[in-house]
């Protein structure tokens, strides 16, 4: 019986066209990852599950429940074993066709965003907002803590078996490797986000909080800087032969670059829903990504084309009822976290109803961390207005929400949106149908 359930869950969330998009999850999709073969894909998900998925048959094969909440990570390490890690602070190991993990790595002490394994296949390298970097022996062991950042680490990946990199909010790049001594310190002029390394040459690449994209040798050389858009770039991934770049922002783009000549090639352009996650396969031109719609969509990064339709907004859509507002759509990189309405409850972050007024790190039901609730700030329209021109990291320091800045334009739509929108009631979805006028009385 147990076996016919789960069955029967596979086949509600397959899928049967060709190369369509892959729907399963319940909430945004945060991460991917391909097998070496490129006929397997895991999905990691703000619902708290990871979906193994087979891309040669494109059907769900695999639901794995392990974390108390979202699923940041995932990782294929070696002999088919998949890697997952989360909010809850803990990397689980799974093989293949596994019900439960065979190991638990436990450690961190906040949220894990980030894995990588050594080319090597002997270690795993988890990124944290307790601010360090942990390497894991496959092998079993106490793992190698590494710290020196200042803020939340948001990537890591290998340049080779003995040297890997690591990005933080702190502005600093940090190239570290296994001999010991002092990493050499890349600092930027933004939030670091996300980081990939090239095939061969161990170019690093890293994605910044203004959009930028920057180009760091494997010694730690400034190569150049590239403007793949305004928004905060979430995700980057390099194709397996080094040529293209995947650039993803948290407004819904993925700048496709060209690496050799620094140059954006075409931006993909889905539903306008953040997109968190980026990968190749190993074909060099099919990209995965991953996003708050929760759909894994396919595309064609040297042509621009969509594989399979793109969703438009639907009923379903918690801004359908603010279509042209422009608060409304930079607000569209909030939806992930946050509802506007208490019916609504809260997802990653607190729901925003009754913002105004409210005291920060004091909505019921919602476990703030112990640094906001220190913190004298009442949101107010001049209050949120400040935290997104100088950014959550310096005014409200210990947050979990990504950093992010906005211009004036931006800061103005989006107070003004949520004026409207974090009131008691929820608005009504279109016009209101008029309502008939009784007709007078006949006089006799």
């Amino acid at each position: 019986m147990r076996k016919l359930i789960l069955l029967i869950g596979l086949l509600c969330i397959a899928i049967s066209p060709a190369y369509a998009q892959l729907r399963g999850h319940g909430g945004p999709v945060r991460a991917l990852a391909i097998s070496p073969d490129g006929k397997s894909a895991i999905s990691g998900s703000f619902d708290s599950s990871a979906i193994y998925w087979s891309l040669s048959r494109n059907i769900a094969e695999q639901v794995l429940r392990f974390h108390s909440s979202s699923v940041n990570a995932v990782a294929f390490g070696p002999f088919g074993r998949i890697i997952t890690a989360g909010e809850d602070a803990r990397i689980a190991l799974w093989a293949p066709g596994g019900e439960t993990p065979v190991r638990v790595l436990e450690g961190h002490t906040a949220p894990i965003v980030a894995l990588a394994v050594s080319p090597d296949n002997k270690l795993i390298a988890s990124a944290s907002w307790d601010h360090t970097v942990r390497l894991w022996p496959l092998a079993g062991g106490k793992p190698f803590v590494l710290e020196g950042h200042q803020q939340n680490v948001n990537g890591v990946a290998f340049i080779d078996a003995k040297t890997f990199v690591s990005v933080s909010y702190d502005l600093t790049l940090r190239i570290w490797t296994l001999f010991g001594g002092a990493p050499t310190i890349v600092t930027l002029p933004t939030p670091l986000n996300a980081v990939a390394v090239a095939p061969r040459d161990g170019e690093i690449v890293t994605g910044g909080a203004d959009g930028r994209v920057f180009f760091v040798s494997r010694d730690g050389e400034m190569l150049g800087e590239l403007a793949a858009g305004e928004a905060p770039i979430i995700s980057i991934a390099i194709s397996p032969d080094g040529s293209l770049i995947a650039a993803a922002g948290v407004r819904g783009s993925v700048a496709i670059i060209d690496r050799k000549s620094r140059t954006v090639l075409r931006t993909l352009v889905g539903p306008g829903l953040p997109v968190w996650s980026v990968v190749f396969l190993p074909d060099n031109k099919t990209l995965l990504t991953g996003g708050t719609d929760r759909v894994i969509r396919r595309w064609n990064a040297r042509t621009g084309d969509h594989i399979g339709s793109v969703a438009v907004a639907d009923s379903k859509d918690p801004l359908a009822a603010y279509k042209g507002d422009h608060g409304a759509d930079v607000f569209r990189a909030c939806v992930a976290c946050h509802t506007l309405h208490p019916n609504e409850g809260g997802r990653a972050g607190p729901t925003l109803a009754g913002l105004f007024g409210r005291k920060i790190a004091t909505q019921p039901d919602y476990n703030f961390s112990p640094a906001l609730k220190k913190l004298d700030i009442v949101w107010t329209p001049e209050t949120v207005a400040k935290l997104f021109e100088i950014g959550p990291m310096e005014y409200t320091p210990g947050t979990k929400m990504p950093e992010q800045k906005l211009g004036p334009d931006d800061r103005t739509a989006l107070v003004s949106f949520l004026e409207k929108a974090t009131g008691a009631k929820k608005p009504e979805e279109g016009p209101k149908k008029p309502v008939p006028e009784k007709p007078a009385p006949k006089k006799k």
